[in-house]
């Protein structure tokens, strides 16, 4: 059967790494963004001149019809869907929570959490056996966050992953005799722009003395456990998460 894959946020950091890792697993790979052009198209470049298929769309994931949009232009474009990787999430400057506005958490819930429910119902409605698809696998980027709490810093981006987490149990056991598998990986410190994006771009040589292995991570590691949980290799296990955290 071919492969068909949505990365959502699929332009940078572990979206890229995980969008060139599934092309060159067989997959035709959608790279999603929301608004960088040009990352995208550039990830999109770097698969094709390797011999891979793959289209950038823009579409805001918080937004339920951009998320029709963007997954009726890969039925059309590249073929039944077969993965999806939720990846597509945002965090804001450092802060503690007493200080965080409620705008900012409607900011960061509708991307993180209610993105992530857009783009799998809608990956669900076409992978389900019972509306006639064939199986496929959902793989939630989730973040070490969700039970270190990340006080001080993020812990609305910490609360949104948790609920990201739930949904991930839930959902495993709601579609398992649907044939599809939900599982989760769940990043630590990881070397992305992301933490750019937080205030502190240098923030893993901060905090990589807490983590055993004394170093971040790198996307690439986080790509290569997402591509086992969507493979044959991982066809029993659902409902899981995968730490890449170096033992923290």
């Amino acid at each position: 059967m071919k492969k068909v894959v949505i990365v959502t946020g699929g332009g940078r950091g572990i979206g890229a790494a995980t969008s060139v890792l599934a092309a060159q697993r067989g997959y035709a790979v959608c790279v999603n963004y929301r608004s960088n052009e040009a990352s995208a198209n550039d990830v999109v470049s770097e698969i094709q001149q390797t011999g891979g298929k793959a289209i950038s769309i823009q579409a805001d994931v918080s937004v339920e019809a951009d998320v029709e949009r963007l997954f009726q232009t890969v039925d059309d474009q590249l073929g039944t869907l077969t993965a999806l990787v939720n990846n597509a999430g945002i965090l804001e400057l450092q802060m503690k929570m007493e200080a965080m506005p409620l705008d900012r958490w409607q900011r960061i819930f509708n991307t993180n959490v209610f993105g992530s429910f857009l783009c799998t119902r809608a990956a669900v409605q076409r992978m389900s056996r019972s509306h006639g698809g064939q199986g496929g696998a959902i793989v939630n980027v989730s973040s070490l966050a969700a039970y270190t709490g990340s006080p001080f810093e993020y812990l609305d981006y910490a609360a949104s992953k948790g609920a990201l987490d739930t949904m991930t149990i839930g959902l495993a056991k709601e579609v398992a005799e649907e044939g599809i598998r939900v599982n989760a990986v769940r990043p630590g410190f990881i070397a992305t722009t992301m933490h750019a994006d937080g205030g502190e771009p240098n923030r893993i040589e901060r905090v990589k003395a807490q983590v055993p292995m004394k170093r971040g991570g790198t996307p690439e590691e986080v790509a290569n456990a997402i591509l086992w949980l969507l493979s044959k290799e991982a066809s029993f296990t659902t409902g899981t998460f995968i730490d890449v955290a170096g033992g923290r």
